[in-house]
């Protein structure tokens, strides 16, 4: 099939989709702190009829955190999701989802009662036709508005404490643009003041579970708007290689002819607006990024500052880092020494294991390589390369859990940087979900990849 005619079939299709639920991003709400959306087979909250699950108070983690951010109060997402919800539904068994309409990660069927387990193949090894769902797949979440949630476009205080909701409308592809940007944004602290040491999603011990937990919510709403139950995502396996080998119209967009910045006029992905990369301009007026396209995709792979990153990593830097026992250490942030999750961000050298922030290792690398919207932390999720990229980060994770077999309390559970400790509910994420729970096998999740699949 072409892309052509499967982009015009999926067109047809009912859209679904990660942040503020739609039905509770109002004034009533947001008053009571209260987040119980109704599941559409029953009508009623948290599906409570069907036994689901029940409306509950949130238990928030207690442990102390690290001292990396020095205020309280002052940022809405401490101790998230307490300054928009302090109560939300808490779902039973193999039920998930912000009205625990949905199945667990891993199962399926009309009580989730079914396993289910996945493969995420190499994008080079799919079919042309599978290749071409994918781009389609990509387009279509692009095209098509979120129904289940919003996002915000002010803080708790610019909404009057709630009195005054500020949320918007967004495709499915831009809410987990958006949703990585707000995990990763500064810290507004009135006049022209920010705080920019912190990130609640990078830098720290949930670095990995964080994108694990994005990845499967990704591909969730994939799977969702398109009605494709067996999709998941392809990965790109960037050891060794000398060049972006997605980095052509028929994968992800070559490179302009006359401008080496921009992607080609012949790719599908050209044409798209990025979103949240003016994290200057937001600072400086003291808001939050408020979705307005911002222009094209900027992507110019190879022609990066050498002297950071002068290549891309290789499969003897990977070897190493998966070779080293401890989770994390230290300080636990981008300091951290002998830590494998701070040696696979990039942050520490991939052949000593010693933190370098002036380098850019593994993960980084990739980012820093692309040298344009993905070198941009807030902004990097606009370019679609990015899912790629981090579903073989992903993998080298799932191939050091397999390798080592860390007991839960390897992770954390006090003293990480904020928002970091085991315990803690991932910002900006509703349904809730705990750093902890992704700390674990991808096959208990429901996923597995291809090149690590056993006999």
């Amino acid at each position: 099939m072409s892309l052509l005619a499967v982009g015009f079939l999926l067109v047809i299709l009912q859209p679904s989709s990660g942040q503020f639920p739609r039905t509770c991003a109002n004034t009533q709400s947001l008053l009571r702190k209260e987040s119980w959306p109704p599941r559409q087979g029953d009508g009623s909250p948290c599906g409570h009829l069907s036994n689901r699950g029940s409306c509950q108070n949130i238990l928030l983690s207690q442990a102390p955190l690290g001292p990396q951010f020095p205020f309280s109060g002052v940022d809405d997402r401490e101790d998230w999701p307490s300054v928009f919800y302090s109560r939300t539904c808490k779902c039973e068994g193999n039920f998930m989802g912000f009205n625990c309409g949905e199945c667990k990660f891993g199962f399926s069927g009309l009580n989730c009662t079914e396993r289910r387990l996945g493969t995420r193949r190499n994008i080079f090894r799919l079919t042309t036709s599978e290749k071409d769902r994918f781009i389609a797949y990509l387009n279509l979440a692009k095209n098509t508005l979120s129904q289940d949630y919003v996002v915000a476009t002010g803080t708790y205080i610019q909404m009057n404490n709630g009195s005054n909701p500020m949320f918007r409308n967004i495709s499915v592809y831009d809410l987990f643009v958006w949703m990585h940007y707000y995990a990763s944004r500064d810290t507004l602290l009135g006049g022209s003041n920010v705080w920019r040491d912190i990130d609640f999603a990078h830098e720290a011990p949930g670095f990995l579970p964080w994108h694990r937990a994005f990845l499967l919510l990704w591909e969730r709403e994939i799977q969702k708007i398109t009605g494709d139950e067996n999709f998941t995502i392809p990965y790109w396996d960037w050891r060794d290689a000398e060049d972006c080998a997605v980095c052509t119209d028929e994968y992800l967009g070559g490179r302009h002819p006359t401008n080496p910045n921009l992607l080609s006029p012949a790719s599908f992905f050209s044409s798209w607006q990025v979103i949240c990369t003016r994290s200057e301009e937001y600072n400086s007026r003291q808001a939050l990024c408020d979705t307005t396209g911002e222009g094209p995709i900027l992507r110019n792979p190879g022609n990066n500052d050498k002297s950071r990153t002068p290549r891309l990593p290789s499969s003897a830097e990977v070897e190493f880092c998966l070779s080293l026992t401890h989770y994390e250490s230290g300080s636990m942030d981008k300091m951290a020494n002998y830590s494998f999750r701070n040696t696979l961000e990039g942050f520490a050298d991939p052949r000593t294991a010693i933190a370098n922030i002036s380098q850019s290792g593994l993960h980084n690398a990739l980012h820093i390589y692309m040298n344009g919207s993905m070198s941009q932390v807030q902004g990097s999720a606009n370019d679609p390369i990015f899912v790629l990229h981090h579903t073989f980060v992903d993998s080298i994770f799932e191939q050091w859990l397999r390798r080592h077999r860390p007991m839960l309390e390897v992770y954390p559970a006090a003293n990480a940087p904020i928002g970091h400790n085991r315990e803690n509910y991932m910002v900006p994420f509703i349904p809730l979900f705990r750093n902890g729970e992704f700390f674990k096998s991808s096959r208990e999740l429901g996923y597995d990849y291809e090149y690590l699949q056993e006999p």
